[in-house]
C-alpha cells in the first residue's frame, strides 16, 4: 500500500481542561495524533503541542479522520498513572457517529474479536483479541441523495485498534466517510470520517477526584 500524506490541517487544536498534570484537548479530523515517518506527515497533536508542553505524552490516540477527546500526560510519572487507568478499564469513553443504513434495535452490543489484517488493516477473526462495543441510537435522518443513516452513540468495552470502525462494519452498517472499511459510495457520503470522541470520564492521578469532559460532535 502506497504511504499515506496527510493533507495539511488548518484546524486548530481546542484546549478542554488544563492544569500542572495533564491536559485534555479536542482534536480536529484531519490532523494525526503523532507525526509519521514521511517528513510530509511532520505536523501532529504531539508536534503541536510539544512546542507549548515540552515532554507531553498521548496517553491514548485516535485515528487520523477521528476528532474529538484527547488526555495528554504532561510528564511521564503521569502519564503512567494514566495508562495504568485505561489498562484497569477505569477509564469511560463514548463516540458519536453516523453509520449507513437504519438499525432495527435501538440499542445493542456487538462482540466481535479482532486481529491484525494487511497493513494498516485490522479484521474481524475468530482468532482474535476479545472485542466488545455498546451502542444506542440517538436519531435516523437521511443524509445526501436520501440515503437513510443512524446516529449513534457507541461505547467501547475494550480498545482495540479500529474497534469501532469494524464493529460497525461487521452488522453491516459502516461509519460512513470510513476510508478503510467501506465499500463503494458509503465512504463518499460525507467529506470525512464521521466518528467523533465525545466524552471521557477518568480519576485524576494526583488529586483523586473523577474529572468527566464531554465535547460536541458538529454533525
Amino acid at each position: 500500500m502506497t504511504e499515506f500524506i496527510a493533507p495539511p490541517c488548518l484546524e486548530q487544536i481546542d484546549i478542554l481542561f488544563q492544569d500542572e498534570h495533564l491536559l485534555v484537548i479536542n482534536k480536529p479530523s484531519g490532523l494525526l495524533s503523532l507525526s509519521g515517518k514521511h517528513p510530509l506527515n511532520l505536523d501532529s497533536v504531539h508536534y503541536r503541542l510539544i512546542k507549548d508542553f515540552p515532554g507531553c505524552t498521548l496517553v491514548h490516540r485516535l485515528d487520523f479522520g477521528t476528532s474529538g477527546i484527547l488526555l495528554v500526560a504532561l510528564n511521564k510519572r503521569i502519564n503512567g498513572l494514566l495508562t495504568k487507568q485505561f489498562q484497569d478499564g477505569a477509564v469511560d469513553k463514548t463516540y458519536t457517529a453516523i453509520l449507513q443504513g437504519e438499525l432495527a434495535c435501538l440499542e445493542g452490543n456487538i462482540k466481535a474479536p479482532i486481529a491484525k489484517g494487511e497493513f494498516p488493516l485490522m479484521q474481524v477473526c475468530e482468532t482474535g483479541k476479545a472485542a466488545h462495543s455498546h451502542y444506542r441510537v440517538l436519531e435516523y435522518d437521511r443524509l445526501y441523495q436520501g440515503v437513510p443513516v443512524t446516529k449513534v452513540v457507541y461505547r467501547p468495552i475494550t480498545g482495540r485498534t479500529h474497534q469501532l470502525r469494524l464493529h460497525s462494519q461487521y452488522i453491516g452498517h459502516p461509519i460512513i466517510g470510513c476510508d478503510l472499511y467501506t465499500q463503494g459510495y458509503s465512504k463518499h457520503l460525507a467529506p470525512r470520517l464521521m466518528l467523533h470522541a465525545s466524552s471521557l470520564s477518568f480519576v485524576h492521578p494526583i488529586t483523586g477526584v473523577r474529572i468527566n469532559i464531554e465535547s460536541q460532535s458538529g454533525f
